[in-house]
């Protein structure tokens, strides 16, 4: 019988550690893996862990583990990872490895604080490392408590399982030999709880599996309880400890520590049994562990001496009584930790609140005598604040914002800066730090910036209001201008563009325009944004021009380069005239001259979607590439303008016909920047969906839950259309194209130029809709219904010639389509105008011009030109084959079929191997757990793949599945023989 080297016996847990063991083989063969271990507190995880930790280590992997901390609000970025690492290089066989990735050494505190390298380069590197580590021997990754994780550590967790070091190579070679098991308490997890949406995307992934620690029999608890005591045991009692633990391993050993101890009688809650094995130790014990509850789960054997101030013999003998009762176990490094995390927070709870906050006091300050570790700000800004000292505590803050800014953590940075915050009023003036910056208004200026940066962008808002509100209408004008323009800025990423427009305009009249200033400078540059954005092109351009030429008169580069954008989007033919990205190329040099990144990143977003709207869509993929690149050095990633590259990107991808790309690249920008925007995987939805599932129709909507976002309503309303028109719904298709283009219409009456694409989309099931009543001989409702499709093109055309100025090539290849549909939905399929739409998808929409094509094969079919509408349908199936776009490609063949233009040729399974082994066996009416049995998987796994296979099918129950499967030729009739 294994045991931990507290001797406590593992039971009940063989099929788990089965399963460990298993991923463990496979590991150590070359397929990487990960375990996402879940159970209630004290179930077992840690128990679990250490099994396969010794199992591991016995058969020769590299074992390494990393905790999570709890400290409240206070965030100590990739903690569990800087463990892992620390003790790496601390152990002379890897601290050679560890230093040949410089990068990782800033997780270490040894990077240069000027570090500007961005969170990829660093996420890379602690994937190259473990990499390395694991072609020296197998490795283990050993994460505990990640409901305790911060926010940059579960992002790096993201990185390594979804693109790292379980990502597959090309061409099927092996992974690494590598294994992560990584716990988490369910019961912690919250509906708003941060880790729930991690986990959602993880267990998505191939590598990753999920294992739940349910409670254990009560059979085996009782095997537990009577393991744990060497002598006999009284039947009645191991019952009621049964009874008391629920299942729950932690509580049946301390329920049993806590029984014979003369105390009498038996606790009811897990508190009462924590407290009465606490209350059994010395006074000097109970003196050494009410300490070691406030430095945390763990304590260094020197911070505890320091603080507890007692005698080295007392100390020594009081730890050695508290591991004796198995309330703390000796670590690594001449530490002890709490023997259980409830443990530690039961003695924590127990605790006076004048002895909490002498004790987190006398840690604060033993911490501030010490070297400062990466980490120690945050260690102290937590110990200072829990000890009511708020001055060092607000200074600990800021320090830990420093250093959460140079680490590439700006989650992090903006929680201690709000604590900062939260800290400074109740800080006397002449304690506060001084220097630059350092005042209320400004504090709230720079956490607004770090709150864009990580992309929470209401946040950022709400904080530059409050500042609005500290700085009013006092003598200092200029920075007053400055946090009005501040607000403007940020008002218009969340598309509040009247306010926007209001403040920008209280801000340039605060200051004024003669003698020049750098404020009025950069005032006029977010005045003259705002005002292109509420439709005031002629301010703008006036504004703009004068802003330029003070620009250039004091110098003020990034500034200058900012104008040059702007101008270069509103004069002459615009960002996709050759002039105007000639303009916006010299922007980018002044501003890359400059240093600003921002005002860079600005400048690369406009240059490629100019590129992609003046229709050369292969050339807009550089400009995108090195705009992330740039803002990945400067560590920006989340911030708005590389948010909506990353969208462009996908849309590049999604356009030319590079599916499986788009799929990939959405996965992989939500590994490296926190879920902000969206919107961004809007073109792996239109994937989705064209590929048949409709539950991407789902996830549309969830983009219009919360706060309005311009984008996101868009891109929902896209998607959403398209669905219905895929459904052959036209009633929700005209609905949802009305109802987006009204929330998407601005203050002036003007329509967004996405209205194009959406009358073509709820065209197309207006059309179908016509085209059947005409056939049934409803000439009254394909009447009404073409009235319909007159009243939905009318603003298409009006949208698309933009006030005299016609859309580039995409615009008026939507004009083209919603023409021909329009034309279909009152008279019938038209050859020439299909014609016409296929050309003008031309300039590279894979997709769409398929889709074109195959409405031109009917036009022709009707037109009774057979030869030439068989050569354009099987283009079209060609295209549907080859992007996997099912629902067309059914219809593609149908029109084969029915207009008798040759055989369709099979149709590709959408399908993997396994769902389509998971598909037979349904058919023949299997269940989960039988499908499981069968093909030696799980139910829970069978589910999933029941799943997968109902949304690519676009079925809505198992015998739908099965029917549409036997209509698409996907399974046989044979299989059912046995059924």
């Amino acid at each position: 019988m294994s045991q931990n080297s507290t001797g406590t016996p593992i039971i009940g847990r063989e099929s788990e550690l089965a399963f460990l063991s298993r991923v463990l083989e496979r590991a150590r063969g070359g397929q990487a893996h990960a375990v996402l271990i879940s159970g209630d507190a004290g179930v077992g995880k840690t128990r679990v862990l250490e099994e396969a930790a010794g199992r591991a280590t016995a058969a020769g992997m590299t074992v390494l583990t990393g905790h999570c901390v709890d400290l409240g609000d206070v965030g100590l970025p990739y903690l569990p990872f800087t463990e892992v690492l620390g003790a790496l290089a601390a152990d002379s066989r890897f601290a050679g490895l560890v230093s040949s990735h410089p990068a990782v050494e800033r997780l270490l505190g040894a990077g240069s604080p000027g570090d500007s390298g961005g969170r990829l380069r660093l996420f890379e590197s602690v994937a190259a490392l473990f990499a390395d580590l694991s072609d020296l021997a197998p490795l283990l990754l050993v994460l505990e408590d990640l409901h305790w994780a911060d926010q940059s550590s579960r992002d790096l967790l993201r990185f390594l399982l979804s693109r790292g070091v379980l990502q597959r190579p090309a061409g099927g070679a092996p992974t690494h030999r590598l294994a992560v098991l990584a716990s988490y308490r369910a019961d912690d997890l919250h509906r708003r709880h941060p880790l729930r949406p991690l986990l959602a995307e993880l267990v998505r992934l191939p590598a990753v599996e999920r294992l739940e620690l349910r409670p254990m029999p009560d059979g085996e608890v009782a095997r537990l309880v009577r393991a744990l005591r060497e002598g006999p045991l009284p039947e009645t009692t191991v019952r009621r400890i049964v009874e008391r633990a629920e299942g729950n391993a932690f509580y049946a050993e301390e329920l049993l520590a806590a029984t014979g101890s003369g105390e009498g009688g038996m606790p009811s809650g897990l508190a009462d049994v924590l407290l009465i094995r606490f209350e059994q130790l010395s006074d000097t014990a109970q003196q050494v562990l009410r300490t070691a509850a406030v430095a945390g789960r763990r304590v260094e054997h020197d911070l505890l001496r320091d603080a507890v101030r007692l005698p080295e013999e007392e100390l020594e003998s009081a730890l050695r009584e508290a591991i004796g009762r198995q309330v703390l176990v000796p670590g690594e490094g001449d530490t002890y930790a709490f023997r259980h995390a409830l443990a530690r927070e039961a003695v924590y709870a127990d605790l006076l609140p004048g002895e909490r906050a002498r004790l987190h006091g006398a840690f604060a300050r033993l911490l501030e005598g010490r070297a400062h570790r990466a980490e120690s700000a945050a260690e102290r800004a937590h110990h200072y604040r829990e000890s009511h000292d708020l001055a060092p505590a607000l200074a600990a803050s800021l320090e830990a914002a420093d250093h959460a800014e140079r680490v590439g953590a700006p989650a992090e940075e903006l929680r201690h800066l709000e604590t900062a915050l939260d800290l400074w009023s109740a800080v006397e003036p002449s304690a506060r730090p001084s220097g630059e910056g350092a005042d209320r208004v400004r504090l709230m200026l720079r956490a607004s910036a770090a709150a864009a940066h990580a992309g929470e962008l209401h946040r950022a808002v709400s904080l530059t209001r409050a500042a609005l509100a500290g700085v009013g209408q006092e003598a200092d004008s200029e920075l007053a201008a400055r946090v009005r323009y501040t607000l403007a800025g940020n008002l218009m990423t969340v598309d509040n563009l009247t306010a926007a427009f209001a403040y920008s305009s209280e801000a340039l009249d605060m200051i004024p325009a003669e003698p020049p200033s750098r404020t009025w400078v950069w005032a006029a540059a977010t005045h003259v944004l705002a005002a292109r954005q509420v439709g005031e092109n002629e301010t703008a351009l006036r504004v703009a021009r004068q802003a330029l030429d003070r620009a250039e008169e004091l110098g003020v580069t990034d500034a200058q380069a900012d104008l040059l954008i702007s101008l270069a989007v509103v004069e002459g033919g615009g960002r996709r005239s050759v002039e105007g990205r000639e303009r916006l190329r010299r922007a980018r040099e002044l501003a890359r001259d400059a240093g600003n990144a921002p005002v860079e990143m600005r400048a690369l977003f406009n240059l490629a979607i100019g590129t992609f709207e003046a229709g050369h869509l292969d050339d807009c993929l550089p400009w995108i590439t090195e705009g992330l690149d740039r803002a990945r050095r400067a560590g920006l990633l989340s911030s708005p303008y590389p948010t909506e590259m990353r969208y462009l990107h996908l849309l590049v991808l999604y356009t030319l016909g590079r599916w499986d790309e788009c799929v990939r690249a959405a996965s992989t920008d939500a590994e490296v920047v926190p879920a902000a925007g969206g919107y961004r995987v809007a073109p792996a939805l239109y994937v989705a969906l064209a590929r048949g599932d409709f539950g991407a129709a789902d996830r549309a909507r969830t983009l219009l839950e919360g706060p309005f976002d311009w984008m996101a309503t868009l891109v929902a309303g896209i998607a959403l259309t398209e669905a219905a028109a895929l459904r052959g719904d036209a009633e929700a298709a005209v609905e949802r194209m009305r109802s987006t283009v009204a929330v998407l219409t601005d203050d002036t009456g003007t329509p967004p130029h996405v209205t194009v694409r959406l009358a073509a989309l709820a065209l197309s099931a207006v059309a179908d809709r016509a085209g059947e009543l005409r056939l049934k001989g409803d000439q009254e409702g394909a009447r009404r219904w073409a009235e319909t499709a007159t009243e939905l093109l009318a603003p298409a055309r009006a949208v698309a010639m933009d006030g005299g100025a016609p859309q580039g090539p995409e615009g008026q290849a939507w004009l083209a389509r919603a023409e021909a549909e329009w034309t279909r939905a009152v008279s019938g399929p038209d050859v020439g105008s299909w014609e016409r739409t296929v050309a003008a998808f031309d300039f590279g929409d894979v997709y769409e011009a398929a889709r074109c094509r195959l409405r031109y094969a009917e036009a022709l079919l009707t037109a009774d030109r057979r030869t030439e509408a068989a050569a354009e349908a099987r283009a079209a199936r060609e295209v549907f084959v080859r992007l996997g776009a099912s629902l067309l490609l059914e219809r593609a063949d149908e029109l084969i079929r029915r207009g008798g233009l040759g055989e369709a040729p099979p149709t590709a399974s959408p399908l993997t191997a396994r769902e389509q082994d998971v598909l037979r066996l349904l058919a023949r009416g299997r269940s989960n757990r039988q499908i499981g049995e069968e093909l030696f998987i799980t139910g829970k796994t069978a589910s999933v793949h029941v799943s997968n296979i109902l949304a690519k099918l676009g079925a809505a129950s198992r015998t739908e599945a099965v029917a549409v499967a036997y209509r698409r030729g996907l399974i046989a009739p044979e299989t059912t023989a046995h059924g």
